[in-house]
C-alpha cells in the first residue's frame, strides 16, 4: 500500500527508521553510493531537533510543493530539505507543528540554501517569515551564467549534469490531500536529493568559468525583498489597455488597486473579484450609475447592485472628479522607428554571437526590449549596459550603434571589424 503507519510513532509513512542509496554515481566528484536517512516532520518538536542537526551543514537544498488555484497567496502544503546526511518532507499543514524553527534556519547566515527557480519559493517564505532566505544559491541562475541555457528546467539539468530522469508521475498531485502517499514523498525528496550533485557541479562550474561576480549580482536581485512586494497602486501596470489618456490611466489604476487589496485581504485570486477584460471595460467606459454598470459587458451579472459594484460606482465618481494635474502621464519613452529596426537586428547578432562566446544565456543578458531602447538611444538604466553584461556585450553593442565597428562573418563565426580605415578586428 502507498499510504502506511508506522508502528513506532502512529503516523503515516513514518520513514524514520528507512533509508535509500543513491540512485547515482559518477566520476565528476558528485555524491557516490551513501545510505540517506529520510524522515517526514510533523510536530514541532521533530522539526526542532531536524533544525539543530542542519545548522552545522555548510548548505541545504530546499524545494516546496504549493498550490494556488483558489487564493491570492501561495498555500504551502510541503517543504523538502536535504543535507548530506539526510531528506527531510516538513508538513506544514499539520496541526502539530509550528515553521519558525524552519525559518529560522532560512535566515541562518552560516548555512547556505540551495534551491532550483527560486522566485516562488521565496516569496512564500518571505510571506510567512517577513525575512529572505539567505545566503542562498539558484541552481537555474548558476546554470544560465554557465550557458545551459535561457530559464532552463529543472529535469533537464539532472539529466545533462547526472544523466537520470525524474519520475515525472506525481507532479500533478493534490499537495493538499492528507495523508499523502509514499510515492508522493519519495518523488518530492527525489527533487532535494539530486539537487545536491546539481549544486555541487554548477558551483563548481560558476566557480572555475571566474563568473561568481555575475551570479553574485543576479541574486541580489532575487533576494532583494521588494522583488516580492506587490502594491495595489501598480497593479494596474499588468493590464493591457490601448488608451494613454491620463483620466483613462487613472481609472484603471484605482479600480485595479481596489480589485488588488481586496483580493490579498479576503486571500482569493483576482479574477474572483473582477476579471482583466471588467476592469479594462469600465477604464473605457466609466458607468455612472448602476444601469450603466449592468450594462456593461463583462461586468458579472446581479453584481452591479452588491458591495463590489458600489465600491466600483465611487471610485469612478472620484476619479472623474479628480484634478488634470492629479492624474497619471504616460511615461516618456524613446521608442525605436522604423530606421531603427536594421540595428535592432544588427543587436540581435551580435547579441547571439557574444553569448554564443561566453557560453552564457541571451535572456540573462539582455532582452528585445532592452535592444530597441538601445538603439533608440537609451545608454543609461538598461541592464545590458552595466556591471558583467556591459562587459560582454553592452560596450560593444554602443560602439555597434555608433558605428565605430561593424560584425562580419567568416569560417569561425560572426566577429567585429573597426570601421576606421586604419584599424583591424575588434
Amino acid at each position: 500500500m502507498d499510504n502506511q503507519t508506522c508502528q513506532g510513532c502512529g503516523r503515516y509513512w513514518c520513514v524514520r527508521a528507512q533509508t535509500r542509496k543513491s540512485l547515482y554515481a559518477s566520476d565528476t566528484g558528485m555524491s557516490k553510493d551513501i545510505d540517506l536517512v529520510m524522515n517526514v516532520v510533523t510536530r514541532t518538536s521533530d522539526l526542532v531537533s531536524a533544525c539543530q542537526r542542519l545548522r552545522g551543514v555548510d548548505y541545504i537544498t530546499v524545494d516546496t510543493e504549493f498550490i494556488r488555484d483558489n487564493t491570492y497567496w501561495p498555500q504551502i502544503c510541503l517543504i523538502q530539505v536535504a543535507s548530506e546526511d539526510e531528506a527531510i518532507a516538513i508538513d506544514p499543514l499539520s496541526r502539530d507543528l509550528e515553521l519558525k524553527p524552519f525559518l529560522e534556519i532560512l535566515t541562518d547566515e552560516n548555512v547556505l540554501k540551495v534551491f532550483h527557480a527560486a522566485r516562488q519559493d521565496l516569496e512564500i517564505f518571505y510571506q510567512l517569515g517577513e525575512a529572505m532566505p539567505a545566503p542562498l544559491f539558484d541552481t537555474q541562475l548558476a546554470a544560465m551564467v554557465c550557458g545551459f541555457g535561457d530559464a532552463v528546467g529543472y529535469d533537464t539539468l539532472v539529466q545533462r549534469l547526472l544523466g537520470h530522469t525524474i519520475d515525472k508521475s506525481s507532479r500533478l498531485s493534490n499537495w493538499s490531500r492528507r495523508p499523502l502517499t509514499k510515492r508522493q514523498i519519495q518523488y518530492a525528496l527525489d527533487d532535494v536529493v539530486h539537487l545536491r550533485d546539481v549544486y555541487t557541479e554548477l558551483e563548481r562550474r560558476v566557480r572555475e568559468s571566474g563568473r561568481e561576480q555575475w551570479l553574485a549580482e543576479e541574486l541580489a536581485v532575487l533576494i532583494n525583498p521588494n522583488t516580492y512586494v506587490n502594491l495595489p497602486e501598480e497593479a494596474w501596470r499588468r493590464l493591457r489597455s490601448r488608451s494613454a489618456k491620463p483620466r483613462h490611466m487613472a481609472m484603471l489604476r484605482e479600480i485595479a488597486a481596489w480589485r488588488e487589496r481586496e483580493a490579498q485581504s479576503r486571500n482569493i485570486p483576482r479574477n474572483r473579484i473582477l476579471r482583466d477584460q471588467a476592469l479594462t471595460e469600465i477604464a473605457a467606459h466609466p458607468p455612472k450609475n448602476t444601469a450603466d454598470l449592468q450594462r456593461l459587458r463583462n461586468f458579472p451579472r446581479g453584481a452591479a447592485t452588491q458591495a463590489n459594484g458600489q465600491a466600483i460606482l465611487r471610485i469612478v465618481s472620484d476619479v472623474m472628479s479628480m484634478p488634470e494635474e492629479a492624474l497619471p502621464r504616460p511615461q516618456a519613452r524613446s521608442r525605436p522607428n522604423k530606421s531603427k529596426g536594421p540595428i535592432v537586428d544588427l543587436l540581435k547578432v551580435l547579441l547571439k554571437a557574444k553569448c554564443e562566446e561566453h557560453g552564457v544565456a541571451q535572456k540573462l543578458v539582455a532582452t528585445v526590449d532592452d535592444l530597441e531602447r538601445i538603439a533608440a538611444g537609451g545608454e543609461r538604466e538598461i541592464p545590458p549596459l552595466t556591471g558583467w553584461r556591459h562587459e560582454i556585450f553592452g560596450k560593444d553593442a554602443l560602439r555597434l550603434k555608433r558605428g565605430e565597428v561593424a560584425l562580419t562573418a567568416d569560417s569561425n563565426g560572426v566577429r567585429l571589424i573597426s570601421t576606421d580605415p586604419d584599424g583591424s578586428s575588434a
